[in-house]
C-alpha cells in the first residue's frame, strides 16, 4: 500500500509508522545524535552523465527517490530485453553525496508482478547495506536514513532473493561519496558501468548444463557471425542457468550494445582533463578497464578516494561489485576506445568511444603517412 511508509534511521534511531524527519531529528538528538540542518534533493543523472561536484562545505540530508520497476529495452538493434530497473534506467541513476551526509532514501515499487525489491548500498554501514529496511512490493514505500561514513565510489544494487537474478536483470548503479575536500577539478566527468547479460532467445531457448564449457565462441568466423546475426532478433529471455555457467550472451557498457559508439560517443577537447567513474556490477566477470591510446594519470583503485592514487597506469582491474575512478589529460585529438581488455568481450558489446576534438600535436603524435582507415573496426576506428 502506498500509505504504508516505514521510516528507519540507521545509526540514529528506529521510528515506527509515518513519523516526520523533524521527529527523527528530535529523537536522534535525545540519543546524542545530530541530524544535519541542511536539506536538498539529490540530482540524479542517467549514464553517462554525472551530477555537478558538491560545492557546500557542510553535511546535508540528501533526498534520494528510487523506484523499482520493469522496462522493456532494445539492447541491440532488433534485440529486446525486459530489464528490472531503478527509475526505468539501466544502469540506475548516478547519486552524488558528501562524506557526513545523511541519505534519505525513498524507495517505491511499481513492479506489477508482485516481486519484492530493495537496495543494498555498498556505501552504507549497517545490515544488508540498507536492503533489509528498503524492501517493498508493488504500491509500498519505505523511507530510510543512512549516514555516509566513508568517502569513495560505490556500487548499489537490489539484493532481494535471488540476489543474482536481480543484479543480472539490471538493478544496479553507482553512488559517489565525495571526501570533505572534494575531488580535484576535472573538465569532463563520465559515468560508465560494465554489466553482463545472460539470456537466450525464446524461439531457440535450450537449457545448458551448468558445468558445460563453451565449445566455440559465438563470433568465431565471418560465416558464424552471419548465422548468429540471423538468430539475434526478438525477445531475449533471462537464463539463470547461463549465469550459473558464467557464460554471458553480452557484456555491455551502460546497459546496451555499443551504446557509446557513433552518436553515443563521449566527447572531450584537447587540453582537458577527463574523469571516468567506472563500475563493474558483474555479476561474474572481472573487468580489465583500458582506454586505447591513453595512459591513466591517476587511478583511484577500487574507488578509494582516501589513499593517494596510482599514476601512469595502462589497465586497471575492477572486480565484480567494485568500482574505480580514472583521470587522464587528453593532449592529442582523435578517437580513443574504452574496452575491457579481456578483448573478445568487445564483440559482446564492451566497447565505447571517446572522441576528442582539437588541433594536432605533432610534437607528441605524428607520422609520415595518413592514418589508415579501419572500416567497421571497433578497436581503431
Amino acid at each position: 500500500m502506498k500509505g504504508k511508509i516505514i521510516p528507519i534511521l540507521f545509526l540514529f534511531l528506529a521510528i515506527a509508522g509515518g513519523a516526520s524527519t523533524g521527529e527523527a531529528a528530535q529523537k536522534g538528538a535525545q540519543q546524542g545524535y545530530k541530524m544535519p540542518t541542511l536539506r536538498e534533493k539529490a540530482v540524479l543523472t542517467s549514464a553517462p552523465e554525472v551530477p555537478a561536484p558538491i560545492k557546500r562545505t557542510k553535511s546535508a540530508i540528501v533526498e534520494v527517490y528510487l523506484n523499482s520497476g520493469v522496462k522493456k529495452v532494445e539492447i541491440k538493434p532488433g534485440v529486446f530485453y525486459e530489464y528490472w530497473a531503478f527509475n526505468e534506467q539501466v544502469p540506475g541513476p548516478f547519486i552524488r553525496a558528501r562524506v557526513g551526509d545523511v541519505l534519505e532514501v525513498h524507495h517505491t515499487n511499481s513492479d506489477a508482478s508482485g516481486m519484492p525489491h530493495n537496495i543494498d548500498f555498498h556505501a552504507v554501514t549497517g545490515p544488508g547495506g540498507g536492503a533489509t529496511v528498503t524492501t517493498v512490493v508493488q504500491g509500498e514505500e519505505r523511507i530510510a536514513w543512512f549516514r555516509m561514513l566513508h568517502p569513495g565510489l560505490f556500487i548499489y544494487h537490489c539484493a532481494a532473493p535471488p540476489v543474482m537474478d536481480h543484479i543480472a536483470n539490471g538493478m544496479y548503479g553507482l553512488i559517489l561519496v565525495e571526501p570533505k575536500g572534494g575531488l580535484p577539478k576535472a573538465d569532463r566527468e563520465f559515468y560508465v558501468l560494465q554489466s553482463e547479460i545472460y539470456g537466450q532467445f525464446a524461439e531457440t531457448k535450450e537449457e545448458r548444463p551448468a558445468d558445460e564449457g563453451v565449445k566455440k565462441d559465438d563470433f568465431w568466423t565471418e560465416a558464424e557471425k552471419k548465422t548468429e546475426a540471423k538468430k539475434e532478433t526478438g525477445l531475449l529471455q533471462f537464463s539463470h542457468q547461463d549465469g550459473l555457467a558464467e557464460h554471458p550472451k553480452y557484456v555491455f557498457f551502460n546497459g546496451r550494445y555499443n551504446r557509446h559508439v557513433g552518436e553515443g560517443a563521449l566527447k572531450a577537447k584537447t587540453g582537458e582533463t577527463v574523469r571516468i567513474f567506472f563500475g563493474n556490477i558483474g555479476p561474474n566477470l572481472i573487468s580489465s578497464f583500458h582506454v586505447i591510446g591513453e595512459i591513466f594519470d591517476n587511478v583511484y583503485r577500487e574507488g578509494d578516494l582516501v589513499s593517494p592514487p596510482g599514476h601512469s597506469i595502462q589497465t586497471t582491474l575492477v572486480p565484480a561489485g567494485g568500482a574505480t575512478v580514472v583521470e587522464f589529460g587528453v593532449e592529442v585529438p582523435g578517437t580513443f576506445t574504452l574496452v575491457d581488455h579481456a578483448i573478445f568481450r568487445i564483440e559482446k558489446g564492451a566497447v565505447g568511444f571517446l572522441e576528442v576534438g582539437g588541433s594536432p600535436r605533432h610534437d607528441i603524435y605524428v607520422s609520415d603517412q595518413e592514418a589508415a582507415k579501419c572500416e567497421g573496426c571497433l578497436v581503431h576506428p
